[in-house]
C-alpha cells in the first residue's frame, strides 16, 4: 500500500468521497458485499462484530439511502480497526473494486464545493480543493458556461446578487489527468435590506435560519395562490410544504404556486425547512378562500353574503384519546394507530387537534377541560375515543387507563355529560366518534340524571350496536381497528357526517370477518346538511376564536432544535418531533468532531421520574427501537432516537443531560466524558399541567349519579353516599337515558351484508363477558360466573365456522 492511505490509521478519519466510493461498491455486491466482509471481521478478534451487529447494519437497507456498508464500516471504527486491518479484510474479501477505492490516485478532490443558500449582497465563496502528483489546475463553470478568471480553488463573488443563483462546477486538471468537482447549488434570496435580516447578520457556518415567513392570504376563488418562503445555510436547505400538518405532493420548492384555488384550499400553510443536520420550520399562516366577491364590501359583508349558501364552522376542533396500557385490564394496539392516523387526516380538514395517549381518570377529565375551553358559539366538536369502554341505561362510559378491577362509574368518563357541557357552549356540531365496547356493567347499577338540551346538531358514530364489543385486528405489526379501519377512508368525503358515516356501516357490513359481531350504529339529531369539510368563517366571536387558537397553539408548540458545542471541539445536534401531543421525540447527531479525535459517541439521559423512561429504550439506532413506528418515515436518518411518552404528567420543566463520550488518537483508550444539561421547558401537552387535580369546569359536575365523581366512594365513602346510591339504583335494564327523547336512532347495523372480505390473519380470539356469550350461542353458563366489564381472552374456533384460521379479534 504504498501509494494508499497509511495503514495505521483509523478507518473513522477516512474522508466522506473515499467512504461513500467503497460503501458503493461493498452495498451492491451479492457475494462479495458488506455481509461477506462482516462474516471475515466477526471471526478477528482484534475487531469483533457480532450478529446483532449485523442485523442492525441489515435495518439500515429500510431507510431511505441507509447503507449497510457505512453502518459496518462505523462499528469496525468505534473498535479500532485500521486500514491496514481493512485492507487486510478486502484481501480476504477478494473484492478487488472495493480494495483500489483505498488507493490513491493520481488527482484526487478533496475538498468538495457546498451548496449554499445566502442573501442578495453577501459574499459567496464556493471551495474545491484538489491534491495530485504534479500542479494542479483549477477552471469554475456556472452551468455549461465558463466563468472568466476564475482559475483559483476557490471561486468569489462580492457581492452576490439575484443573477448570480444557479448551478456551479470545478474541474480541476493534472497534468494528462482532469476530474470534476461535484456540483454546487447557489440560492440567492432577495430580502428586505432594511429588515433584521439585513447585510451582516447572518454567518453562513451557523445554523439554519429562516428569513422570508410566508404571509396570510385571503384569496377569491379562481386566484392563484403564491407562497414564498426562505432561508439561508450551507448546505443548501430543502423545503417541504404542509397544509393543515399533511405534507403537499410535489411541495418542495421555496415558492409555493396553486392556480385557481378552491375552498379545499383554505387552511393553515407552513414549510418545512431541513439540511442534512438540521430542521426548522417557518410560521404558520392562515389562506382563506372566498367564494363569493363583493366590490367595495368589507369582510363582514362578504361572510354575511357566503352564510346562506352553505353551513360553516367558526372554528374545528377535535379532542382525540386512545387509551392501550391499562393497567389492570387487558393491553391493546390498535387505539395507538387509529388516533394517529385520524389526527392526520382531521387535520386536512382543518380541526385543531389534540391527540392524547394512555390517560388516568383525571387526566381524562382535565383534557377535556382543555377541549371545553376551545369551543364556543358556532364551533365543530367533535370527540374520538379508542379504549375500553361500556354503556349503562343509554350513557357510555370512557374507562381511563388506571380504572380499577371492576370499575364504576366514578371511575370513567361519561360521554353525555361532555356532550351537556358541549351544548351549553353552543356549538354548531357535535360528533362523538366512541371506538370502544357497548356491552352493560353490572357492577354499576347507577342511573345517570343527565338532562340534554333538544338541538338538531348531534352525531354518535357506535363502532358497535348496543350490549355488543368492538373488535380490533390483531397482528404482529401495528393496525387499525375495525372501525376506523373503514371510517379513515370515507372521513375526508365532502358529504353530510351522516352520510358518511352511513357509507362506513355498510363498508364494514362487507367485511367477513366481523359478519354478525360488530356493526356499526349511528345516532342523530342533525337536521341541516353538516358536514367535517364545511369551510371556516369568522363569527360574532372573533376575537375569542383568536384567544382559543392561541391557546391550543400553546399546548403544541415544539422546542427549538439546538446545537451543542463541548469543550474538546465536538458538536452535538439536538432535535424534536411530536407524534401526539403527549409523545415527544427527541434526536441526536454529532455535527462536528475533532479531527484528533477517534471515536465520538454522544447520549441523552437524567429525565424526570415523572415520564417512566425506560433507559434500553433510549438513544437507539432507529426510531423503531425505541417504539417511534408511526413517525419514523419524517424523522432524520443517521440519529440516536428517545421517545418520551406520557408528557401530561411532567410537573416541572424537561430538564435532561446530554453526555458526550470520546477518545483522541494521541491518548490512551480510556474514554473522556463531557456533559450539558439542557432545559426545554413544558413541551407540547405538558404546558397544561394535566397532571393536576380535577378542575373547577370539569365534567364531573354535570354526571349527577350515585358514584359520580363529586360522590365518589374512591373519596368520600361515607354513609351519604351509600343512602344516594340506594335511592338512585334501577333495575329495569330496559330503561332509556334521557337523551333517547332526543335524539332519532338509526339501527343501521350492516352485518348482514353479503361480500367477499379479507381473510389475513390466522385465527379467532373473542373478549367477552362469558356468560352473556355463552348464552348466545347456546351454551351452558355456570352459576355465579358473572358477565362484567372485565374482558378475558377465550378461544372460540369451535364456534366459528367462516375465517376461523383468517382472522384475530381482540375486544376493546
Amino acid at each position: 500500500m504504498s501509494d494508499s492511505v497509511d495503514r495505521s490509521t483509523k478507518i473513522n478519519l477516512l474522508k466522506e468521497p473515499l467512504v461513500k466510493k467503497l460503501c458503493d461498491v461493498l452495498d451492491k455486491s451479492s457475494s462479495k458485499g458488506w455481509r461477506k466482509l462482516g462474516e471475515i471481521v466477526g471471526n478477528d478478534r482484534r475487531v469483533k462484530v457480532s450478529s446483532d451487529d449485523m442485523e442492525m447494519c441489515s435495518l439500515k437497507v429500510l431507510q431511505l439511502e441507509g447503507s449497510p456498508s457505512r453502518m459496518l464500516l462505523r462499528l469496525m471504527g468505534e473498535r479500532g480497526c485500521t486500514m491496514g486491518h481493512l485492507s487486510d479484510y478486502l484481501h480476504t474479501l477478494g473484492n478487488s473494486e472495493a480494495l483500489n477505492c483505498l488507493k490513491s490516485s493520481a488527482l484526487q478532490i478533496v475538498i468538495q464545493p457546498q451548496s449554499v443558500a445566502l442573501i442578495s449582497g453577501h459574499n459567496l465563496r464556493l471551495s474545491c480543493h484538489a491534491v495530485g502528483k504534479s500542479p494542479v489546475q483549477y477552471q469554475w463553470f456556472k452551468a455549461k458556461e465558463e466563468i472568466s478568471n476564475s482559475f483559483s480553488p476557490d471561486l468569489v463573488i462580492s457581492p452576490v446578487h439575484l443573477k448570480d443563483a444557479g448551478f456551479y462546477i470545478c474541474r480541476v486538471n493534472c497534468g494528462d489527468t482532469f476530474e470534476f468537482s461535484q456540483w454546487a447549488q447557489v440560492d440567492v434570496l432577495n430580502v428586505n435590506t432594511s429588515s433584521s435580516y439585513g447585510h451582516g447578520f447572518y454567518s453562513l457556518e451557523g445554523r439554519l435560519k429562516v428569513v422570508i415567513q410566508p404571509q396570510p392570504q385571503r384569496l377569491h376563488g379562481g386566484e392563484t395562490l403564491q407562497l414564498e418562503c426562505g432561508a439561508v445555510g450551507r448546505p443548501i436547505p430543502r423545503y417541504q410544504w404542509h397544509r393543515n400538518g399533511v405534507p403537499i405532493l410535489n411541495a418542495t420548492k421555496r415558492k409555493l404556486v396553486i392556480p385557481h384555488v378552491m375552498q379545499d384550499h383554505h387552511g393553515r400553510y407552513r414549510c418545512e425547512i431541513s439540511s442534512s443536520t438540521e430542521r426548522t420550520w417557518t410560521s404558520e399562516v392562515d389562506i382563506v378562500i372566498d367564494d363569493v366577491y363583493a366590490i367595495g364590501a368589507d369582510s363582514s359583508e362578504l361572510f354575511q353574503s357566503i352564510i346562506p349558501e352553505q353551513p360553516y364552522a367558526t372554528d374545528k376542533v377535535a379532542l382525540l384519546i386512545g387509551n392501550l396500557s391499562y393497567q389492570n385490564h387487558p393491553k391493546l394496539k390498535a387505539p395507538m394507530v387509529d388516533v394517529y392516523d385520524l389526527t392526520n387526516l382531521l387535520r386536512q380538514l382543518n380541526f385543531k387537534v389534540v391527540s392524547l395517549l394512555d390517560l388516568t381518570e383525571s387526566e381524562m377529565r382535565n383534557a377535556v377541560d382543555e377541549f371545553l375551553s376551545l369551543l364556543h358559539k358556532g364551533v365543530y366538536g367533535l370527540l374520538y375515543y379508542a379504549g375500553h369502554g361500556y354503556e349503562n341505561y343509554g350513557n357510555s362510559f370512557m374507562v381511563p387507563v388506571d380504572a380499577p378491577n371492576p370499575y364504576r362509574s366514578a371511575n370513567c368518563l361519561c360521554v353525555q355529560s361532555i356532550l351537556k357541557l358541549m351544548q351549553e357552549k353552543e356549538t354548531g356540531l357535535n360528533v362523538f366518534l366512541l371506538d370502544m365496547c357497548r356491552k352493560r356493567n353490572i357492577h354499576d347499577d347507577s342511573a345517570p340524571n343527565i338532562i340534554l338540551r333538544v338541538t338538531a346538531n348531534i352525531v354518535f358514530g357506535y363502532a358497535t350496536c348496543q350490549d355488543a364489543e368492538a373488535f380490533e385486528l390483531s397482528s404482529s405489526g401495528f393496525t387499525n381497528g375495525v372501525f376506523v379501519k373503514f371510517l379513515k377512508k370515507r372521513l375526508l368525503d365532502d358529504e353530510k357526517i351522516t352520510v358518511v358515516l352511513d357509507r362506513v356501516a355498510e363498508d364494514m357490513g362487507q367485511f367477513d370477518a366481523t359478519k354478525g359481531k360488530q356493526a356499526l350504529e349511528i345516532r342523530s339529531s342533525l337536521s341541516e346538511r353538516r358536514a367535517l369539510t364545511d369551510p371556516i368563517l369568522p363569527g360574532d366571536s372573533a376575537d375569542l376564536a383568536q384567544v382559543h387558537s392561541r391557546q391550543w397553539a400553546k399546548a403544541h408548540k415544539l422546542p427549538e432544535s439546538m446545537c451543542l458545542d463541548f469543550d474538546c471541539g465536538a458538536q452535538i445536534k439536538l432535535g424534536f418531533a411530536a407524534e401526539f401531543s403527549n409523545v415527544l421525540v427527541i434526536y441526536t447527531r454529532i455535527v462536528k468532531k475533532p479531527e484528533d479525535m477517534s471515536f465520538c459517541q454522544a447520549h441523552v439521559t437524567d429525565f424526570s421520574q415523572d415520564l417512566d423512561v425506560d433507559p434500553k429504550e433510549m438513544n437507539r439506532e432507529t426510531p423503531e427501537e425505541t417504539g417511534i413506528y408511526l413517525l419514523s418515515s419524517s424523522l432524520p436518518q443517521h440519529c440516536l432516537y428517545t421517545r418520551l411518552s406520557s408528557l401530561q404528567k411532567l410537573r416541572e420543566e424537561l430538564v435532561f443531560t446530554v453526555c458526550l463520550q470520546g477518545t483522541f488518537i494521541a491518548m490512551d483508550d480510556d474514554p473522556i466524558h463531557w456533559t450539558k444539561s439542557v432545559n426545554i421547558g413544558k413541551p407540547l401537552i405538558a404546558r397544561l399541567d394535566l397532571h393536576q387535580a380535577v378542575r373547577r369546569n370539569s365534567c364531573l359536575q354535570t354526571c349527577l349519579m350515585p358514584h359520580s365523581p363529586s360522590v365518589s366512594p374512591c373519596h368520600s365513602p361515607g354513609p351519604e353516599h351509600h343512602q344516594l346510591h340506594l335511592h338512585h339504583q334501577v333495575h329495569d335494564c330496559n330503561r332509556l337515558s334521557p337523551q333517547h327523547h332526543y335524539l332519532d336512532m338509526y339501527d343501521r347495523l350492516q352485518g348482514a351484508v353479503g361480500g367477499s372480505g379479507e381473510s389475513c390473519y390466522d385465527n379467532v380470539s373473542h373478549s367477552c363477558y362469558e356468560a352473556q356469550f355463552n348464552s348466545a350461542v347456546g351454551l351452558s353458563s355456570s352459576p355465579g360466573r358473572l358477565s362484567i366489564p372485565i374482558e378475558t381472552t377465550d378461544d372460540i374456533n369451535e364456534l366459528q365456522t367462516v375465517f376461523i384460521n383468517s382472522l384475530q379479534l381482540q375486544q376493546q
